[in-house]
């Protein structure tokens, strides 16, 4: 018989759940149908103002949550019953109606917002701060700006943080000129890229170059007041140019008593050297190059230190081609020139045949009837030193050479060093004021105190270096190029401040592919500012008559306005020396049948220096014929455009007034200006501020229609002011 097993009862003495029923009172409901708070929020609001007014009304001590009326189903966090089983029945706990939890919230919510301290809103939800949306970020771009300033070159970035501008924009403007690349943020855009983009965004902009920054640099150094009475004579300074060993180096250790050619590899000079001596109670500054090259390096950083160039000429040798291009490198230089012809001991020489080539050249003798003074010398024997000294001196006199020893020094580095135990040594040429030990000094890239000077020539301790005096310094955190300027300024915090600067311009510098010599394509804008402006032209030719040709074609095309300036004519091919010289002197190389060399090409390249290679005389006189027409100053006329009278004026305030105009005749351009007429006279000349079309901007408003005009920097204008609108446009010159 099975078994059968009983039968369990599962049910649970637990009372059944309860479905919950909220409901809100009616006025709930109808304060959110008016449009009031939430019913819910409105609702506990209101219960707990009556729980309050019932614990005041029973005292500190008696129950939370007793008070007459009907009591609100209880709470919870999201709108749930939250239902405690008491000991007596599955009713809601009277004690705390919200509960422990929720009670507990409340509390630290209303004592947090007593500190203020922000707490959970009506749901019991905790009160942050509102998020951004994903996608809806802060711009924190700088505003647009209508005009700003840029140094070039410049990245894509540097561009748009400086025109206030979004990046992409920038590119896109970018990809719209057909770049050969692709560009990106870090694209270095040249000046004229600069000025495109700023021409296509209808922005104003002040671009500075490298040498711009540098000129006002150097302006703030030069713009010492100086009173032309604390002025007083100085040394000339001398410089010795020639062919290598027709004896520059002896001949100047002659003058000096010492042997410095004797310690030269090869009795060649090697280095840049600069000594001073006295003669007759006056001083005389010589400065011995290596060769004509360190000269014109240094003319091409304009540090021109030299007032007089001795052209030294070997008397059995005559004239050498490098001695051609020393005459041509001192006439670029515009300073005085003196003739030494050396050797003059040896037996044989002819000094005749050595004023012929002198002629030739351009270089006419005292002796001959013209203007160079030729000396004689020998630094073997002596012969001629005393004159030449004499020669020199009377030069100086004669220029009145003058400088201020009272102001701060400044002049230039010939050379400069490392030395064991000295540091940084740096050969300077005091040209203004005096230099003394412990002046802040700054010189290119290099800055420090002066920690002690020696002379040049006698190896002595100096306190102090005035004009025309070198000295050797020492000090300096780096070698100072030699040819850049030093400056003396109040503190070397000032210093090294101006070497960061300069750092940081020879680093945008060599950014830039190359420097930009004048060409005949640009020379406009290279010299047509300038007050008289002159082509500097180097001639190479393969025959000495094609030079006489084409120099009497070149002087056909002469004007009171501009020139041209031949620095150097000779038959032969290009050279490094010819693009050495166009470039110190910012110069165009003209070669007839004739091509540089590998060396002067990939010099001419690295340094930005024109070539131009003709076949034909008239091509290259048409060339240079188009390029000094460019040179002169346009003729400015002026084209009358139209008028207009005005109807009205309107006064607003913070813009001015602005006359409502109807135009009687011709046009009102934007790009015009504006002639304000009464009583037929002229009360004055405006720019035209804005110009409106109803309520749109315009370029120009024709005849028959009115406009609104807001003239620049006058506000003084009537009803029945007839307004005058002209431009003045220029008219390119031509030589004939």
């Amino acid at each position: 018989m099975p078994v059968t097993r009983p039968t369990i009862d599962r049910r649970s003495d637990e009372p059944a759940p309860q479905k919950p029923d909220v409901k809100l009172p009616i006025e709930a409901i109808r304060s959110a149908k008016a449009g009031g708070a939430k019913p819910l929020a409105e609702h506990m609001r209101k219960h707990e103002q009556r729980q309050s007014e019932a614990r005041a009304r029973t005292g500190s001590g008696g129950p939370r949550g007793l008070e007459p009326g009907p009591i609100p189903p209880p709470l919870e966090l999201g709108g749930r019953i939250r239902r405690v089983p008491s000991k007596g029945g599955g009713g809601p706990q009277s004690d705390d109606l919200l509960g422990g939890r929720d009670s507990r919230q409340l509390a630290r919510k209303r004592s947090g917002e007593s500190r203020g301290i922000p707490g959970d809103d009506e749901y019991g939800a905790r009160r942050r701060r509102p998020r951004q949306r994903k996608g809806a970020s802060v711009s924190t771009a700088a505003p647009r700006k209508s005009s700003a300033a840029i140094q070039v070159p410049c990245t894509v970035r540097a561009f748009s943080e400086a025109i206030g501008l979004a990046a992409g924009e920038v590119l896109k403007k970018l990809l719209g000129f057909g770049l050969d690349q692709m560009p990106s943020m870090s694209t270095m855009l040249d000046r004229d890229t600069v000025e495109l983009l700023a021409a296509e965004l209808g922005v104003e902009l002040n671009v500075k170059t490298v040498e711009d920054l540098e000129k006002e640099l150097l302006a703030g150094f030069d713009a010492i007041d100086e009173d032309p009475g604390l002025r007083v004579a100085r040394a000339p300074v001398v410089t010795f140019l020639g062919h290598v060993d027709h004896g520059k180096t002896s001949l100047l250790d002659r003058i000096l008593g010492i042997d410095v050619a004797a310690r030269e590899s090869g009795g060649i000079t090697q280095h840049m050297r600069a000594y001073g001596i006295r003669r007759n109670d006056r001083m005389i500054t010589f400065v011995d190059t290596p060769g004509h090259e360190a000269f014109t390096q240094m003319r091409a950083r304009g540090a021109n230190v030299t007032d007089c160039a001795v052209i030294v000429i070997a008397a059995d040798d005559g004239i050498m081609p490098q001695t051609e291009e020393a005459i041509s490198h001192a006439k670029a230089a515009g300073v005085p020139i003196v003739v030494c012809i050396n050797k003059i001991d040896l037996p044989g020489v002819d000094v005749q045949r050595i004023y012929q080539q002198l002629a030739a050249n351009e270089l006419l003798p005292t002796e001959w009837g013209g203007e160079i003074e030729v000396v004689k010398t020998s630094a073997v024997t002596g012969e001629g030193i005393d004159h030449l000294l004499d020669t020199l001196l009377t030069i100086a006199e004669l220029h009145d050479l003058r400088a201020n020893p009272e102001r701060a020094a400044a002049g230039v580095c010939l050379d400069a060093s490392i030395h064991e135990g000295r540091g940084v040594v740096a050969c300077l040429l005091v040209q203004k004021g005096t230099l003394h030990v412990g002046d802040a000094v700054v010189c290119g890239e290099g800055s420090g105190h002066v920690k002690s000077m020696t002379d040049t020539l006698k190896k002595k301790s100096v306190k102090e270096a005035g004009p025309s005096q070198p000295v050797f310094v020492s000090g300096f955190d780096v070698p100072p190029v030699p040819g850049e300027r030093f400056h003396v300024v109040e503190s070397i915090a000032r210093a090294r401040e101006v070497a960061v600067q300069r750092s940081g311009i020879r680093r945008q510098s060599n950014l830039s592919s190359q420097p930009v010599h004048v060409t005949l394509e640009n020379l406009f804008d290279r010299l047509g500012r300038e007050k008289a402006p002159t082509l500097n032209l180097i001639l190479r030719a393969d025959v000495r008559g094609s030079i006489e040709a084409i120099l009497k074609e070149l002087g056909k095309l002469e004007h009171p306005e501009v020139k041209i300036r031949m620095l150097q004519a000779t038959v032969g091919g290009i050279t490094e020396a010819d693009v050495a010289l166009a470039d110190a002197s910012d110069a165009v190389i003209i070669g007839f049948n004739v091509v540089p060399d590998e060396r002067a090409r990939a010099l001419a390249d690295a340094q930005g220096v024109q070539i131009r290679r003709y076949e034909i005389i008239y091509q290259v006189t048409d060339d240079l014929k188009n390029a000094l027409e460019g040179m002169l100053a346009p003729e400015r006329r002026e084209a009358e455009l139209g008028r207009a009278v005005v109807q009205r004026t309107f006064s607003v305030s913070r813009i001015g007034v602005i006359a409502g105009c109807r135009v009687i005749a011709g046009i009102i351009a934007r790009n015009g200006r504006l002639r304000v007429i009464r009583d037929n006279r002229i009360l004055g000349d405006y720019a035209i501020e804005s110009l409106k079309r109803e309520k749109d901007d315009a370029r120009e408003v024709r005849d028959g229609l009115e406009c609104g005009i807001k003239l620049a920097g006058f506000n003084d204008i009537k009803e029945g002011d007839i307004l005058e609108c002209y431009r003045i446009e220029e008219v390119a010159r031509t030589l004939s």
